[in-house]
């Protein structure tokens, strides 16, 4: 038990990635159909791993996680169901149960890219005000990214090409997700940050690489 608690942090990122790679061997193997419907358990892994780890353990996270949750689903609501903000688009099967046309997950997945972000600009010796785009540009990459192959996975569909104003949405969104966190001066742990976020990255730079059909 006390090598558990004493590596809690790198069993985690080990899970993680284990995750993550198998997900791109399986796919790209050709089991696409059975890992892509694992999407939620991946999600919600992910999620509980940096609940504990990052953690969310004050009244200010746990509030400030919740908001984001919530101006996430909204923002989300907004798009589905009435074309705004980041165009005509709805939501596959791949992304679990829904709400009104909008995955629950999709308002964690909002939250915890907003924290992680966040957190690996912090050690940066730059103006806040850089910092701040940077996280936002960060996230708006991977949502590039996943937007290429959003399609073939069946997490969401636009009618036609990107709207560019879906990478503007996103970009004010996180730049105002991320000023919250630094005005409240909100930290967690960086090591889980960056690997959260680069798992996903490389996961979806394999597959912008080489699409599935």
């Amino acid at each position: 038990m006390e090598f558990f608690v004493k590596y809690k942090i790198w069993i985690a990122i080990g899970v993680i990635w284990l995750f993550h790679i198998s997900g791109i061997i399986g796919i790209a193997l050709g089991s696409q159909d059975w890992f892509l419907t694992k999407t939620p358990l991946n999600l919600v892994i992910c999620l509980l791993l940096f609940v504990l780890l990052y953690p969310i353990n004050t009244t200010k996270k746990m509030f400030v996680f919740a908001f984001f949750f919530f101006l996430g689903m909204f923002s989300e609501w907004l798009g589905v169901n009435y074309s705004l903000l980041f165009g005509n688009y709805e939501y596959g099967k791949n992304f679990g149960p829904k709400w009104d046309g909008v995955p629950i997950l999709i308002g964690c997945f909002w939250a915890l890219l907003a924290f992680v972000t966040a957190t690996m600009t912090q050690p940066l010796k730059l103006p806040i005000a850089i910092k701040l785009v940077i996280s936002a540009l960060l996230m708006v990459f991977l949502d590039f990214l996943m937007e290429q192959n959003a399609p073939n996975f069946d997490f969401w569909y636009f009618e036609g090409q990107v709207p560019i104003k879906n990478y503007i949405t996103w970009f004010v969104i996180g730049f105002f997700m991320h000023f919250i966190i630094w005005k409240l001066k909100i930290k967690g742990n960086i090591i889980l940050s960056y690997h959260l976020y680069f798992a996903q990255l490389i996961f979806f730079v394999f597959f912008y690489l080489f699409p599935i059909a």
